[in-house]
């Protein structure tokens, strides 16, 4: 063997991670076989499987994995924003950029509800379904119109970023960078600082994808040894609407939206997309994939950081296409399971609420219940009917994750096409991006 030989991708090991942490859980529940606990002798010692492994070794490197992403988007999301807002030599431009992104990702949305609605009507996943359920589902108040657009503009930029609340640092950043750009020479020097910071954090993101690989192993290990297949098995039909609307979303209307609106070719975006959609299956989380999507769309895309910066985290708080396909596969299963007729005016409602509920909770905890739960009531459905597809619920939200964050990829492209902000020899380069996969830890020690 040489040293040239290749190494293996970074989309390559992050399969071989999942798979072999998919593998690693089904084995733990089959020598768990349903016990709550089960020892394993090993070197003379009776070691409790499920608390060492499970709750152990596999939680804990899952949750580090969950949190080193996380820590990485409040500096990454406010720094490169600056960076980008400060950049525009007209200012004007940044309400163009708003209005563009904010209506694709508005109308990739109702698109999204409506085939979803569609699939469902069609293959009736709940018609036949006799469920009981003794779990239940606490409704969280959601907020009025009018307090989404309070809550928008922060009170408190600090608070905002310790909590993590995504639309207020957006904002913020905004008027920081436009504030950085009408400075003058103050202002230049400021830039030049936060182009700087940009740089370095864009580097701790590479350093930490090399590690993605085991912290999906451990994520993927855990969800597979407490996932229940049973479960699946008793709502195989509405999983499977829910999965073939995800995917026909996902790799057939974001290619058809990107060639009609740019004539770039989608087979190449799907192919580049393919380790930020892994990030986003096995975290769950568009705000803790946000790193990696942003490398993507800048480094792999060919999109200028003056879009991708503005882009990517807006998308990344408010684009809720696979949440918005749950919710429709869902009203109408759980309408179909309690016997209630569903007029035309009940579906449009549905296609309203959804689109535009997805900026108004887009920081609320559990996000995709919650306006679920909002959904049914403004259609008179039961919410506790929500109980029923809780248990295929988390295997679903890692699909639809990864939607998502193909979504805010494609509207960046479509953005930044339409701005003259992108590179199309990047785009069309198969190795743009790939050489920084990999990262030579040996110098560090010299």
């Amino acid at each position: 063997m040489t040293s040239n030989n290749k190494k293996l991708s970074l989309t390559l090991r992050i399969v071989i991670g999942m798979l072999a942490g998919l593998a690693v859980g089904f084995f733990f529940q089959f020598l768990l076989g349903g016990a709550e606990e089960r020892n394993l002798a090993l070197l003379g010692l009776d070691i409790p499987l499920k608390a060492f492994f499970v709750d152990g070794i596999f939680h804990v490197g899952g949750e580090i994995f969950i949190a080193s992403l996380k820590m990485l988007v409040v500096p990454l999301v406010f720094v490169s924003l600056v960076c980008g807002t400060c950049s525009l030599s007209d200012t004007s431009k940044l309400g163009r950029l708003g209005g563009k992104a904010i209506g694709l990702y508005m109308i990739t949305t109702a698109i999204a509800i409506s085939l979803a609605i569609g699939a469902a009507l069609i293959t009736g996943p709940g018609l036949g379904v006799e469920m009981q359920s003794d779990q239940t589902f606490d409704v969280s108040s959601a907020p009025t119109l009018a307090q989404v657009f309070i809550n928008i503009f922060p009170s408190n930029p600090i608070e905002s970023m310790a909590s993590g609340n995504m639309l207020q640092i957006i904002v913020f950043a905004v008027l920081f960078g436009l504030a950085v750009a009408l400075s003058g020479k103050p202002g230049e020097r400021i830039a030049a600082q936060f182009n700087d910071f940009n740089e370095v954090i864009m580097k701790l993101v590479t350093l930490l994808m090399n590690l993605a690989p085991y912290g999906v192993f451990f994520l993927m290990a855990k969800l597979f040894t407490t996932l229940g297949l049973e479960t699946i098995g008793s709502l195989v039909k509405y999983f499977g609407v829910v999965l073939f609307v995800l995917l026909f979303h996902g790799f057939v209307v974001y290619a058809l939206l990107l060639k009609s609106l740019t004539g770039l070719n989608p087979i190449i975006f799907l192919k580049k997309m393919r380790d930020a959609a892994l990030f986003g299956f096995s975290t769950s989380s568009s705000n803790a994939t946000l790193p990696v999507t942003m490398e993507t769309v800048n480094k792999k895309l060919g999109v200028n950081n003056s879009i991708s910066s503005f882009t990517v985290p807006l998308g990344a708080t408010i684009n809720m296409d696979g949440t918005a396909i749950m919710q429709g596969v869902a009203t109408v299963f759980i309408a179909q399971v309690f016997g209630v007729d569903l007029s035309l005016g009940d579906f449009l409602m549905v296609i309203l609420t959804a689109t535009l509920a997805s900026i108004g909770t887009a920081g609320v905890p559990g996000v995709g219940l919650i306006m679920l739960a909002m959904v049914l009531q403004q259609v008179g459905l039961p919410v506790e009917g929500i109980a029923l597809i809780i248990g295929v619920d988390r295997l679903l939200d890692m699909t639809r994750t990864a939607v998502n964050v193909t979504g805010d990829a494609m509207v960046s492209c479509i953005v930044a096409k339409s701005e003259g902000e992108f590179n199309a020899a990047i785009y069309n380069n198969p190795n743009a991006g790939e050489k920084e996969e990999t990262i030579d830890f040996h110098h560090l020690r010299n």
